[in-house]
C-alpha cells in the first residue's frame, strides 16, 4: 500500500501547472494582501467626495480634472507614510502622538482631533442623508427614514460585529465605487476636452474656481484618512497569527517577513490610492460630460444622479444611486471611527473594534457620539449637498495641520528606527503639508468672505 501510495503521490507531483494556474494564483494572493489601503481608499470616495467632484464637473466641466494626477502621488505619499508608521510600531497615530509630544503640544493637537470629531459627524450626516436620497430615489421610500435606518444599522453592526467580519463587509462595499467607472461607458464624453482638462489648461483664476479647488482637495485629502489607516493596519496586524491579539512590529519579525510585510502593504496602499483616483477622475469626467454640458445646478446628492437620466438613460441613474449608497454605508464606520480611535489613542485608552465595549468605553462612547450625532443631524437638516461641501472645505483646511504632526512622528527616528522618513517619502510629505498649507489659508478666506459660493 506504501509503494502505491508513493506511486500515486510522484505522478501526481510530476504533471506539470498550467500558466492560468500560477496567474491566477498570484492574483488571488494579491488579492488577499489588499485590505486597510483598499477600504481607505474607496472612503475617501465618500458621498462628501462624490459630491465635491460633481460639483466640480457640473460647475467647471473638465476644468479641474488636472487634480486627479496630481493629488494621486500626494495621497499616495501621505497614506504610505501612515501606514509605516503603523507597521514600525504596531500603535496608531493617536498613540504614537501621545509618545512623540508633551503634554501642551498634546492638548493642541486633542483640541484639533475634538474639531475633527465634530467635522466628521457633519460628513456622517450628509453622507446619512445621501444613502436615504439614494434609497427614495430607487424608490424605496423617504430619504429621512432611511438615513436614520441606516444610521442604526451602522451603529449596532460596529458595537456587536468583530473586527474581522467588519472588515470584509468593508471590502465588498468597496465594489460599489465601479458604478461611478461604468457611467463613463453610457456618457457621451469629450475625450479630447477630458485631455485638456487633464493637461490642466483650463485653470481658471476666480474665487469660485478656487473655493471649490479646496474642497476637492480637503475632500481628496482628508485628515480622518490619516487616523483611519494606521488604525486599520493595526487592527489588520492584531488579527494575524503572529502575536496572539498583539500587533507585531516590523522590527520583530524576521527580515524576509518584514520585507513582504511592508511591500505587501505599500501595494494595498498605492492600489487603493489609485482605485480612488480613477473613481474621482470617472466622476468628474461623466458630470462635465452631461451636467456640465448642459448647466445643470446640483442641489441635492440625489440631483446628481437624477439629472444623468435624460442624457445616459435610467442606467446612468442607478448607478450613481447604488453608489453613494454602497459608499456612504462604507464611510459612516470610517468617519466614526477615525476621530475616535485618534482621541482614545492620544487619552491613552484602549480602542478598536475587537474590544467589546465595556473594555473600550471612551473608543465605544466617542464612535457613538459621532453615529447619533449624525443620525440627529440627517433626519432634521435638508440641504445635504451645501454641507457635503462645506465639510470638504473643512477638511481642506484642517489637514495641514495633521500633515505637519505625521511628518514629525514619521520623520523620528526613536519612534521609527529603521523605518523612518527617506528622502522620497519627506519630500512628498512636507510637499504635500506646504500645499495644503496653501489651501487652507484660501478656504479660510473664501469662508470668511464668502467669495468662493
Amino acid at each position: 500500500m506504501a509503494e502505491v501510495a508513493g506511486s500515486s503521490g510522484s505522478s501526481l507531483q510530476q504533471q506539470p501547472v498550467s500558466q492560468e494556474t500560477v496567474r491566477k494564483g498570484r492574483i488571488w494572493r494579491y488579492l488577499r494582501l489588499l485590505g486597510p489601503g483598499l477600504v481607505t481608499g474607496a472612503a475617501d470616495d465618500d458621498p462628501s467626495g462624490v459630491a465635491t467632484y460633481a460639483q466640480a464637473g457640473a460647475t467647471f466641466a473638465n476644468g479641474m480634472l488636472w487634480t486627479a494626477p496630481v493629488t494621486l502621488p500626494m495621497m499616495a505619499g501621505v497614506q504610505e507614510i501612515c501606514d509605516r508608521t503603523a507597521l514600525a510600531t504596531g500603535e496608531s497615530l493617536g498613540t504614537l502622538i501621545r509618545r512623540k509630544f508633551t503634554r501642551k503640544p498634546r492638548i493642541v493637537i486633542g483640541i484639533l482631533v475634538v474639531a475633527l470629531l465634530i467635522a466628521n459627524t457633519l460628513n456622517i450626516a450628509a453622507d446619512l442623508m445621501a444613502i436615504g436620497q439614494g434609497m427614495e430615489l430607487l424608490g424605496a421610500g423617504p430619504d429621512h427614514l432611511w438615513a436614520a435606518v441606516a444610521g442604526v444599522a451602522i451603529a449596532v453592526t460596529l458595537m456587536t460585529g468583530s473586527f474581522a467580519v467588519i472588515a470584509k463587509v468593508f471590502k465588498w462595499l468597496c465594489l460599489a465605487l465601479l458604478a461611478y467607472v461604468g457611467v463613463l461607458f453610457v456618457a457621451n464624453v469629450d475625450w479630447a476636452d477630458v485631455l485638456a482638462g487633464l493637461s490642466g489648461i483650463q485653470f481658471r483664476w476666480s474665487w469660485e474656481y478656487l473655493g471649490l479647488l479646496v474642497a476637492v482637495l480637503g475632500t481628496t485629502i482628508s485628515p480622518y484618512l490619516f487616523f483611519w489607516q494606521t488604525a486599520h493596519r493595526v487592527e489588520e496586524m492584531r488579527s494575524e497569527d503572529l502575536g496572539g491579539h498583539r500587533p507585531v512590529a516590523l522590527p520583530d519579525r524576521d527580515d524576509r517577513l518584514a520585507r513582504q510585510k511592508l511591500h505587501g502593504a505599500r501595494a494595498d496602499v498605492f492600489a487603493g490610492m489609485g482605485f480612488s483616483v480613477l473613481v474621482m477622475f470617472a466622476i468628474m469626467a461623466a458630470t462635465a460630460a452631461t451636467l456640465g454640458k448642459n448647466g445643470t445646478q446640483i442641489g441635492s446628492a440625489a440631483d446628481a444622479a437624477r439629472a444623468l437620466e435624460p442624457i445616459a438613460g435610467p442606467a446612468a441613474k442607478a448607478l450613481f444611486s447604488i453608489g453613494f449608497i454602497g459608499t456612504g454605508f462604507l464611510a459612516v464606520p470610517v468617519l466614526a471611527g477615525s476621530a475616535s480611535v485618534g482621541l482614545a489613542g492620544l487619552l491613552g485608552t484602549r480602542w478598536g473594534f475587537d474590544h467589546k465595549p465595556r473594555n473600550a468605553r471612551v473608543f465605544y462612547s466617542l464612535l457613538g457620539v459621532g453615529i447619533i450625532g449624525g443620525i440627529v443631524l440627517a433626519v432634521t437638516l435638508s440641504d445635504p449637498i451645501g454641507l457635503l461641501v462645506f465639510v470638504a472645505v473643512v477638511n481642506g483646511i484642517a489637514a495641514a495641520p495633521f500633515l505637519i504632526v505625521i511628518m514629525l512622528v514619521s520623520g523620528d527616528r526613536k519612534i521609527m528606527g529603521n523605518y523612518v522618513n527617506g528622502g522620497v517619502a519627506a519630500s512628498i510629505g512636507w510637499a504635500t503639508a506646504a500645499i495644503m498649507a496653501v489651501a487652507g489659508a484660501v478656504g479660510v478666506w473664501t469662508t470668511i468672505t464668502g467669495q468662493g459660493s
